[in-house]
This record gives structure tokens, C-alpha cells and sequence, in this order.
């Protein structure tokens, strides 16, 4: 059954097929579908813009358990929305084609992201950290409710480690050695203008700390203990430059945006500032 978008009332069905005219889908019929992990490697490598490797994250079905659970969730959807569709597919990165600020989360939530088909769009979380962004000038709105609601990113894209919404919002090490491989190519294609990565959680530190030792840049041996406001340096080698020449981009830590934070007072709004603050001032 279709059911209309929330904000410009078209109807789709769940899981929304690719190309199909949901707002902001990066995909078309034709995009590419990664079915393996070796099949996303080789289809990451061969991205060579952003959008292009948007598209085929957002088609890729090379993990059965979280392609089955995101299905599920688009079909069966929380009583709330029930008269809404879900993506119920993977949520690429998305925001500035020349990001400073890199924000890399986890992974997306089941009703949130994997329904709205962005990422921190339509739920507390997401409410939490565009708040955040908005108070720093780095986005236009100072919530997210829906695809295609108006917000916009001022030099900044936000991702995640994993694309696909996990069961228990815990994916598997080997969910998350599949995916990788669209963090490590997205990573290069931002390298000309990243000045900053912001982790939102352990596992997004780890995933940032394991790409760019993938990617021969220089971290710190072994990496700093994940802590909220915890920093350090890393040398980033520029993609498509000749010859090939380094930056130096700031990488700091923050407790997760999830309402198990945030409602519980680990993570404030004062807190989650800080960080960024110290973020932009490191490289104004």
C-alpha cells in the first residue's frame, strides 16, 4: 500500500524503491546494488563524487539480518506513523559536498532514519543535535522532522559508521567490517576540506580511529580512550591532489545524542556545545 510523504504528499510505498521521487533519494532504478561485502568495496572505489557513493550506499544489500530487519520495521511501523512510508533503506551521508565538519554517528534508528531516509531526521536524537548545529550557524534549521523539511548544512555532512538500522541498535563486527568500505571511500572524498570529525559514540570513534589507519593516515598509537570531549590530531593525506599533499584534521569525541543520554543528563546541550566549540575554534 502507498502511503503520501509527509511533507510533499506523494505516495510511496515501504520500503521506498530507488529513484522514485522521495526527496533527497541520491539514487535512481539503475544505481548500482552492492550484495556482498566484496561487491561494496568494489563499488566504493569506483565512487568518485560524493553523490555517487550516496546513491549506492542508499541501494546496498550486502548484510541479510539488517537488510530483513530494516524491511520489517518499514512494513510493520510504530502505531505512531503508521499512516506515513518508511525508507526502510540504508541512510547515506548527506549535507555539504565540501564538508569542514565531518558528524559521524552510529547508525540509523529504526523509526527515525529508516524512515525519514536521513540521518538524526525525525526523531529525538536528530532534535538534539540540529539543535546543536543550529546554536553553532552550521545549520539552517534548529530541528528535522522529515526529508525534504528545509534543513540545510553549512559546510558540514553528517554519516554514520553503519548505514543500515540495526535490531537493538547494535550491529554485528562483521556488519560492521561490510560497511566500512563506504566509510573509508567517504572519508577520502571529504579529505580536500575536512578540518574536524565529531564521533557521536565508542563505536563511531573506533570506526574513525580503523578507516584512517585503512587509509595510511597518521593517528595516534593506540588511540585515545573514548571519553566525551576526549581529542586528538590526525594527518589526513588530500584526495586528488598532485602532488600529493596532507592536512591536519581535529577529531574529538562525544557521548551519543540518544535519548538514553540526553533524557538522562549524561549528555546536555552545554556539553555537546563545548565540543563543537572547541571544534570550530581549533581551526577558525
Amino acid at each position: 500500500m502507498s502511503l503520501p510523504h509527509p511533507v510533499t504528499g506523494a505516495l510511496f510505498a515501504s520500503p521506498v524503491p530507488p529513484g522514485t521521487g522521495w526527496p533527497g533519494d541520491p539514487a535512481t532504478p539503475s544505481t548500482p546494488m552492492a550484495r556482498d561485502r566484496a561487491e561494496v568495496a568494489a563499488s566504493a572505489a569506483a565512487a568518485t563524487r560524493l553523490a555517487k557513493l550516496d546513491a549506492r550506499v542508499s541501494v546496498c544489500r550486502a548484510c541479510p539480518r539488517l537488510v530483513a530487519w530494516r524491511e520489517q520495521v518499514a512494513e510493520q511501523k510504530r502505531a505512531a506513523f503508521a499512516g506515513q512510508p518508511y525508507w526502510g533503506r540504508p541512510a547515506p551521508g548527506f549535507g555539504s559536498a565540501a564538508p569542514r565538519l565531518l558528524v559521524l554517528g552510529v547508525a540509523p534508528a529504526a523509526h527515525g532514519a529508516n524512515r525519514t531516509g536521513r540521518n538524526f531526521t525525525g526523531d529525538r536524537s536528530g532534535d538534539f543535535l540540529y539543535a546543536a548545529l543550529h546554536r553553532a550557524r552550521l545549520a539552517t534549521q534548529a530541528d528535522s522532522w522529515a526529508s525534504g523539511d528545509g534543513l540545510e548544512l553549512i559546510g558540514v555532512r553528517i554519516t554514520a559508521a553503519v548505514h543500515c538500522a540495526p535490531p537493538q541498535n547494535k550491529p554485528t563486527a562483521a556488519e560492521e567490517a561490510t560497511c566500512a568500505a563506504w566509510l573509508d571511500r567517504e572519508l577520502v572524498l571529504c579529505s580536500r576540506a575536512l578540518d574536524a570529525v565529531l564521533c557521536l559514540g565508542q563505536l563511531a570513534w573506533r570506526a574513525f580511529g580503523g578507516a584512517a589507519r585503512r587509509l595510511g593516515w597518521h593517528v595516534p598509537t593506540p588511540l585515545p580512550r573514548f571519553a566525551h570531549g576526549a581529542t586528538y590530531e590526525a594527518t589526513v593525506q588530500v584526495h586528488g591532489r598532485a602532488p600529493t599533499r596532507s592536512r591536519t584534521v581535529r577529531v574529538a569525541a562525544s557521548y551519543h545524542v540518544s535519548q538514553q543520554n540526553t533524557f538522562t543528563g549524561r549528555l546536555t546541550a552545554d556539553m555537546l556545545d563545548d565540543v563543537l566549540a572547541g571544534l570550530l575554534r581549533s581551526h577558525s
